[in-house]
């Protein structure tokens, strides 16, 4: 498949859908909540799931940060936005926001807690340095931004993340949390 070829095929509802069925079957067998629990996110917390994908994790991030918390679930995909626009609906949860951007998010400076980012590093991202500039201006002094990537190998998914010099490895286990270098 050529290049252009797969960019198209990333961005069809196809692929998209295909994605959501496998994380059904993935979410089975690793609860998301489980993954979640290394993060420390308490009641009240601000968290961004930047390329929510089809909402894995909404619905437990937004019982982990309860009412007075706020969970932005942000995707560049149509189809993601109303996936998670639907377990919102369901779940009836008054705590959760979709943003449609590849990148800005228009939320204040020092804002979040947490930002996840997770399964996306992979992709050849054009605009990577902007995507984690953006994460560094939101992202409060004290909070993590928690990265998983299963595509990549330690080291790179390390250096992707600090080669700007805006973030440096904070933890790591099931994820790696890198917090910001003031």
């Amino acid at each position: 498949m050529s290049r252009k070829s797969s960019k198209n095929f990333n961005d069809s509802a196809l692929h998209f859908h295909l994605m959501k069925a496998a994380f059904v079957v993935r979410d089975c067998l690793r609860p998301r909540r489980e993954i979640l629990k290394e993060l420390d996110i308490k009641s009240g917390h601000l968290i961004l799931d930047y390329g929510c994908g089809p909402g894995s994790y909404i619905a437990a991030l937004a019982d982990l940060v309860g009412p007075e918390g706020k969970i932005y679930a942000l995707d560049s995909h149509a189809l993601a936005i109303k996936a998670v626009e639907r377990i919102i609906a369901r779940n009836r949860l008054t705590n959760v926001d979709t943003i449609r951007s590849q990148s800005y998010t228009a939320l204040p400076d020092n804002f979040l807690d947490r930002i996840l980012f997770y399964d996306i590093l992979h992709y050849p991202l054009k605009n990577a340095v902007e995507i984690l500039s953006e994460f560094h201006r939101i992202l409060k002094p004290d909070g993590l931004l928690s990265v998983r990537d299963h595509h990549l190998k330690r080291d790179k998914l390390i250096h992707k993340v600090t080669a700007t010099g805006i973030f440096q490895l904070h933890s790591e286990g099931k994820s790696y949390c890198f917090s910001k270098v003031i």
